[in-house]
């Protein structure tokens, strides 16, 4: 099989979610005997502090006996979290200025937890 006849092959039908860090491929592919099969990858991207980045990769395979099943569980799952918190994000994490609130109040924290401790009767260890 020449090699442009794997490429057409292996790349049947393609989507790409965006997500922040994330990216999600969803792609269709074909097995040996040229069924279809879907893989869904998720990649998310890590920046080192040199400015230096690598990503992470995990992939599910999905075939076509358990396409309705997943679906039908995929489903009830994404209702559920709707039906219980809604579709705002509420998570802090997703603010544009998390780092700096995140710190800020983690600062504040300590500050306080020095002051009561500050506040409590000093105790010698010879005491004891």
């Amino acid at each position: 099989m020449r090699e442009n006849d794997l490429l057409e092959k292996e790349e049947i039908f393609s989507k790409v979610l965006r997500a922040g860090r994330r990216t999600y491929f969803f792609d269709v592919r074909a097995t040996k005997a040229d069924d279809y099969y879907i893989t869904v990858t998720e990649s998310k991207k890590f920046t080192e502090e040199d400015g230096s980045f690598h990503f992470k990769k995990h992939k599910i395979y999905l075939y076509k006996e358990d396409f309705a099943a997943f679906k039908d569980i995929l489903d009830e799952m994404t209702s559920y979290v709707l039906n219980h918190k809604g579709e705002e994000v509420i998570s802090e994490r997703h603010q544009k200025d998390f780092k700096k609130e995140y710190f800020s109040e983690r600062r504040e924290d300590v500050e306080a937890e020095v002051k009561v401790a500050g506040s409590y009767t000093d105790i010698d260890f010879d005491d004891i």
